[in-house]
């Protein structure tokens, strides 16, 4: 199924037309292979990529039930104000281990 030219995207409709794109033949599907196998060193320069982004997770989603007065006022506080809860709790857990 051929997808209908969309114009205000960054190309003209000769450049959509002028593009071939067949469906992949039976034969060609069972040719293909995993991109790790078929071109390694690109897909281990991704992985690499990835690694360096560091731990996927660092945080985790709770739930807490805070007062609607307090949770107004952090909200109007402006973006930001999960981490700035955070820190300041943070601060509050080294404060008082000492």
């Amino acid at each position: 199924m051929t997808k209908p030219f969309v114009p205000g995207r960054g190309y003209e409709k000769a450049d959509w037309d002028a593009v071939d794109s067949p469906e992949l033949t039976d034969a060609e599907l069972a040719g293909l292979r995993p991109m790790q196998e078929a071109m390694p060193a690109i897909h281990a320069a991704l992985q690499e990529g990835l690694r360096k982004r560091g731990p996927a997770r660092t945080k985790e989603a709770v739930s807490i039930r805070l007062d609607i007065d307090l949770l107004e006022r952090l909200r109007a506080s402006g973006p930001g104000w999960q981490s700035r809860v955070n820190d300041a709790l943070r601060e509050w857990l080294e404060r008082t281990a000492a």
